[in-house]
């Protein structure tokens, strides 16, 4: 990838972790900014938007580290497993054991007693049908084999990101960071395949001038 395309792929990513979090911030936190639009303080709500958008930029970076940290997994296993049907089939396994974690581990650690299990199991599946949309998006972009990495990724990936939050079990930023998370990891799987052909085509493009222009200081030096 050319680094303008790199810049802008980063750039779009950042500003959607932004204006996700500033929109749904109020209402995931209603509770807590619902004075500020009962009593019309347009500077509260301005001052809190600033503060949510520069939040959705934290969790902006956490997802490209995510993403790009995720790249390197990718091919580390490929080169382990040497199949790609193999790799897929050790990513769908890993899915499944890390969404069995999150339901597990979290009620264990945090159900009061007579809690359902339903609140931890609906999280879970929340993950799953959201990595599911974006997995079958992103075959269809690309082809069957890139399923099981998008789930993956989208499973595994942004729960590793969600930790932070997940251990001291605040529910406000639970579902503050989860949103903005899947949105930016969503953007990141679907979109690289647009970049990097942009980024092929421009590096082409200038080969093709620097051709031409080496062919034309050839017949300037030769017509001298």
């Amino acid at each position: 990838m050319t680094i303008r395309n790199l810049i802008k792929f980063l750039f779009n990513s950042l500003m959607l972790g932004g204006l996700t979090t500033g929109i749904l911030g109020f209402f995931i936190r209603w509770s807590e900014f619902q004075p500020y639009f009962t009593e019309f303080k347009f500077g509260a709500i301005a001052s809190t938007f600033i503060w949510l958008v520069g939040v959705g930029f934290i969790f902006a970076v956490v997802s490209q580290v995510g993403f790009f940290a995720y790249l390197f997994i990718h091919q580390f296993g490929l080169g382990i497993f040497r199949s790609i049907w193999l790799w897929n089939a050790v990513q769908v396994v890993l899915v499944i054991i890390v969404l069995f974690d999150l339901v597990y581990f979290r009620f264990q650690k945090f159900a009061g007693e007579g809690e359902s299990l339903l609140p931890y199991v609906g999280l879970a599946l929340f993950i799953l049908v959201s990595a599911l949309v974006v997995a079958f998006i992103k075959a269809k972009m690309t082809n069957r084999t890139t399923f099981a990495s998008a789930l993956f990724f989208m499973v595994v990936v942004t729960i590793l990101e969600w930790l932070p939050v997940l251990r001291p079990n605040d529910e406000s930023w639970i579902y503050l960071m989860i949103f903005p998370l899947i949105a930016c990891n969503a953007y990141q799987i679907l979109m690289l395949q647009k970049y990097n052909r942009l980024s092929a085509a421009e590096i082409a493009k200038r080969a093709k001038e620097k051709g031409v222009q080496e062919t034309k200081n050839k017949k300037t030096k030769a017509s001298r």
